[in-house]
């Protein structure tokens, strides 16, 4: 139970994080935020591992869950961007 709930935190950090990096209006509050922290620290543990930055089994750390969170929502600001009327 408190590794869940160390992993909510740690997502939560990590998407408050990137969406300050990142500011903009993104839907959803801070059960998104959390979501998109926990999301990045996969795809960051996932991009460590391929460069050899991590091991079989290791956790990303803050710098690449970060970096993973930040690359999710430039990804999702790419697709579901309204266009500006002018």
């Amino acid at each position: 139970m408190l590794s869940l709930l160390g992993t909510m935190v740690f997502g939560l950090i990590v998407g408050a994080l990137a969406k300050l990096v990142m500011p903009g209006r993104d839907p959803g509050g801070i059960l998104v935020t959390m979501l998109l922290g926990m999301a990045g620290s996969v795809l960051g543990g996932f991009v460590g591992r391929l460069i050899g930055h991590y091991g079989p089994g290791e956790s990303a750390g803050l710098i690449m869950s970060t970096l993973g969170a930040i690359l999710i929502l430039s990804i999702y600001r790419m697709f579901f961007r309204k266009p500006r009327i002018s």
